[in-house]
């Protein structure tokens, strides 16, 4: 890999909440306008990975290590961290073991996106431990070399707890729904929401499934394939083996 900016390939993480209850929804986040990446676009909760997130002190502070694969445990505390800074949703457990059902504090939040105040301390003060195993790998995705910004990101699927309320931060989301997958794709396709094609990709993926249960279990079972889009004629390719389909995007649709 070569050391200019362009090349630089940036960890990241993203997590696709779901709940079954009152239907099959995704959790997902409008973008601030103003964002460099991704502006308006709806997608889901997550961002590059910190420092912050290979903190040693972790180990003590996160249980589900075992359920760790190749993605490592720093980009599951990235989609975690990620998830609350954005949603307000937390995927940890209290000193019973039991899923947090607390509510994220907006200016605590605030402070952590801001790198004001360490995701570690305000889940050490508040008793928790992160659940790793809650994460359950879905994706990955590598931005193409003809962008400007790239990315390695690699997608999770989650049960949302349901006790949690998802409230977005403000900041870099301006919105935050649960949203059917197939109504987000019907939206994307009239043009009444802009939906990324990595975002769309999963979206598609996700609709094959009846459930948050049944969206997981294919997860598990799908063969993981590093998916980095490719220049073919006027459009973006994608291997045709990484589960959706021969797809070529449009690079007007870009």
């Amino acid at each position: 890999m070569s050391d200019s900016s362009h090349d630089l390939i940036r960890p990241a993480a993203t997590v696709l909440l779901l709940r079954d209850a009152p239907a099959f929804e995704v959790l997902m986040v409008k973008r601030h306008h103003q964002i460099d990446f991704a502006a308006g676009a709806l997608v889901f909760p997550g961002g590059k990975s910190h420092s912050g997130d290979d903190d040693p002190r972790w180990r003590d502070l996160a249980t589900g290590w075992d359920a760790v694969g190749e993605d490592g445990p720093a980009l599951r505390i990235a989609a975690i961290r990620e998830a609350y800074e954005e949603a307000g949703v937390l995927l940890a457990r209290d000193r019973s073991g039991a899923f947090y059902e607390g509510e994220a504090a907006v200016e605590v939040r605030a402070a952590v996106a801001e790198d004001r105040m360490a995701f570690i301390d305000v889940v050490g003060d508040l008793g928790l431990t992160l659940d790793l195993a809650a994460l359950t790998i879905f994706a990955r995705w590598i931005t193409p070399k003809l962008m400007p910004k790239r990315f390695d990101t690699w997608f999770y699927a989650a049960h949302a707890p349901g006790a949690q309320q998802a409230i977005c931060d403000g900041h870099e989301a301006v919105d935050a729904e649960w949203i059917a997958p197939a109504q987000a794709l019907e939206m994307a396709a009239a043009g009444t929401r802009k939906v990324i094609f990595p975002t769309r990709m999963n979206l598609q993926l996700l609709a094959e499934s009846a459930s948050p249960t049944e969206a997981i279990a294919r997860s598990l079972t799908r063969p993981l394939i590093a998916v980095e889009p490719w220049v073919e004629g006027q459009g973006l390719r994608i291997p045709a083996n990484a589960g959706y389909g021969d797809v070529i995007e449009p690079l007007s649709a870009l």
